[in-house]
């Protein structure tokens, strides 16, 4: 049995290669360059301040695709979604209702699995819960597959993708049914409006600060954390440098993996 083998190649925010023993799957597609504004409301819109590190024309061949959530611009963007057609997609029930009609398209609720062959190869792929944005669908995944092995406790080797969410203390669940060789987390410390028709209005977290991914990383029993989705887009409250320290702190640092965009980097 050969060794599991995942390489990472980050394009921007929350979109990666995760090139797994040769197959592509690609995360939440966003291609769309430096100052590109997308509107929430007649008066509020996000905009990315950083090009992504590859085109689309400058991608490898994308086997599949995991897309956390169909909804928001940040997640998948009008360039993302051409990646979409004749590709297997797993996003969320309202994700793939609202991506019909193609047929490769796979709608999930938390611990649902799925048995599926990409590029000849066999993979379990199991939705696991997030808390986003309230009342809206999001998903994180685990990946697995007989031929990754077994680690810790003789469990099935698997890698994390969390999706946008904040720390929810049912994620623990994970450690008692799989061994996470990696952890890809989206962070960030997103904020949002709770209305955002108010300007000055109270907002909610909506996505993970580096102490609960830390938190999230050591519950789960993790070999190692990719730190993702945290640079380039407004609502994000914490980045890159304040991360580190947070994981120095924490006592994790040694078990953090940092991405570099356009390059891939071998994180098992």
């Amino acid at each position: 049995m050969a060794p599991l083998e995942l390489n990472i190649t980050h394009v921007g925010t929350a979109t990666a290669i995760l090139e797994i023993n040769g197959v592509n799957m690609l995360t939440d597609p966003f291609f769309s360059s430096a100052g590109t504004s997308f509107s929430i409301t007649d008066d509020f819109a996000l905009t990315v301040s950083e090009d992504p590190a590859l085109r689309l024309d400058q991608l490898p061949i994308i086997d599949a695709v995991l897309l956390s959530h169909e909804d928001h611009d940040d997640n998948l963007d009008p360039l993302g979604r051409q990646l979409l057609d004749g590709r297997r997609v797993f996003t969320t029930m309202d994700g793939a209702k609202n991506l019909s009609p193609r047929p490769f398209v796979h709608g999930f609720k938390p611990w649902q699995e799925m048995e599926v062959t990409i590029a000849g190869k066999q993979f379990k792929i199991i939705a696991t819960p997030t808390k986003h944005v309230d009342d809206q669908e999001c998903t994180g995944f685990l990946v697995t597959a007989s031929d990754f092995g077994t680690g810790r406790d003789g469990l099935p080797n698997a890698i994390y993708f969390s999706g946008d969410t904040v720390y929810i203390p049912e994620l623990a669940i994970i450690a008692s049914k799989y061994h996470v060789t990696a952890a890809i987390l989206n962070l960030g410390n997103a904020h949002a409006p709770k209305d955002f028709t108010k300007r000055d209005g109270p907002n909610y977290q909506i996505t993970m600060d580096g102490k609960s991914a830390a938190r999230l990383f050591r519950e789960i029993k993790a070999e190692v954390l990719v730190p993702m989705h945290y640079e380039a887009w407004g609502h994000f409250t914490q980045f890159g440098e304040e991360l580190r320290q947070v994981f120095k702190d924490e006592g994790i640092a040694e078990e953090v993996c940092w991405l570099v965009g356009g390059k891939a980097v071998k994180v098992l």
